[in-house]
């Protein structure tokens, strides 16, 4: 659903559509949930930028908020030494730069450029639910060469190239 938002100030003023999954909580945050790692919220109430993790958390996770609020520090929203760990598990947080102008929302600032980080980190977000499915679809049904049929291969009481046997002081010997 699309969002229109005016920024600039009275004099300067445009409208800009934002293509998200942008959804607001009760005491008035913005949650959104189009990355694919990552949930942002921003507080106005609190001015903060806070990144959860959507499911588990991971490398990728953090790599993604790492990317975010370096983004958002280069782009010169967020305070740089107020990016920190959240009070959640997971969590990453930063608070929002206070703007000279009082006609310029910081927040809306914020949205804009984290849609625009997401529009850059969808390919790789995109490419990655691809290559996931790919291997699932490897192990769950493989082509007919790398697979065998039950019963294809002959049973036999000793297979392999390894032997091991146990010796009285419970240690395994291997033998070849």
């Amino acid at each position: 659903m699309p969002i229109t938002i005016r920024v600039g100030d009275k004099a300067n003023r445009k409208l800009v559509t934002l293509e998200m999954d942008v959804r607001k909580s009760l005491s008035g945050d913005l949650m959104i949930f189009d990355h694919g790692d990552i949930d942002i919220v921003l507080s106005t109430a609190n001015n903060k930028v806070t990144a959860f993790p959507k499911e588990v958390l991971s490398d990728y996770v953090y790599g993604a908020q790492n990317r975010l609020f370096t983004f958002l520090k280069k782009q010169g929203l967020v305070i740089p030494e107020s990016i920190r760990a959240g009070s959640f598990y997971g969590s990453f947080e930063a608070t929002m730069q206070t703007p000279i102008n009082e006609d310029v929302s910081a927040a809306k600032m914020v949205l804009v450029n984290v849609s625009q980080f997401i529009e850059d980190e969808r390919p790789y977000f995109e490419a990655m639910e691809v290559y996931v499915a790919d291997t699932e679809s490897e192990y769950t049904d493989p082509d007919k060469e790398k697979s065998t049929e039950l019963g294809e291969v002959p049973q036999a009481a000793e297979k392999g190239s390894m032997r091991y046997v146990r010796d009285s002081s419970a240690h395994y010997l291997y033998t070849m």
